[in-house]
């Protein structure tokens, strides 16, 4: 289903945006709405907990290529970004860097491009004090997202280029952040838009095919896009 559909459908109803993504996956695959929201809940639990776990942790990864990048960031006091990107950022660099060393992470929408919404839920939760329920419903509507790509492109880096990979990660940080602050739809779909033609054309080449090098830096770089947007 597109999003545009989506949204035509809440425009019809009097349900809150996240219920109707509920709904919608419980059409396609026949899922109880609230065993997938139980599932959810559990994904955002578990990338909060790794995001204060790690937050500014040095990694020993495979190659030795990263690992020291949330590290170094955590310890610099920022001249040009607000607090919200520096933790954002921090979280970010942090996850990929996780995933190198085969730390726990959720893959969202995979695990090269883990850390960009991680970084924008941790964010709103450290800085903001978002209410979980509240962020939880923002987080769905992001899943709603990517169920979208997933569907009707790709979430292959190896097939679409990084721009599936990271690009859709940033979309659906972008919708995460837009759904929390306005819940509308509307704004979360143009939302989601502008990161995906931010990111448009990247491409997937990591170097001795490892994900590290750009994969890491680039979550990083992402979030920042996806607050942008």
């Amino acid at each position: 289903m597109k999003f545009a559909e989506l949204i035509e459908i809440w425009q019809n109803t009097n349900l809150e945006f996240s219920e109707i993504i509920l709904a919608q996956e419980m059409i396609e695959t026949g899922r109880d709405p609230e065993k997938v929201k139980q599932v959810l809940s559990n994904l955002l639990r578990v990338m909060l907990e790794e995001a204060e776990k790690n937050f500014g942790k040095r990694f020993e990864t495979l190659t030795g290529l990263t690992g020291d990048n949330a590290y170094k960031l955590a310890n610099v006091k920022p001249r040009m970004m607000s607090n919200f990107n520096h933790i954002a950022m921090v979280v970010a660099l942090s996850m990929g860097e996780s995933n190198a060393s085969m730390g726990r992470i959720v893959a969202c929408p995979t695990a090269g491009s883990c850390g960009v919404v991680p970084g924008v839920a941790y964010a709103l939760w450290e800085v903001e004090k978002a209410n979980f329920d509240d962020l939880l419903k923002a987080f769905i509507v992001a899943s709603g997202i990517g169920n979208v790509v997933a569907k009707r492109a790709t979430l292959s880096g190896a097939a679409g280029g990084c721009q599936a990979e990271i690009g859709t990660a940033t979309a659906m940080a972008s919708g995460l952040l837009t759904y929390y602050y306005s819940k509308d739809p509307i704004r979360v779909g143009h939302a989601a838009a502008l990161a995906l033609k931010a990111l448009m054309g990247l491409v997937c080449d990591p170097v001795g095919g490892f994900v590290e090098v750009p994969c890491v830096k680039r979550n990083g770089n992402a979030v920042n896009v996806a607050i942008a947007t």
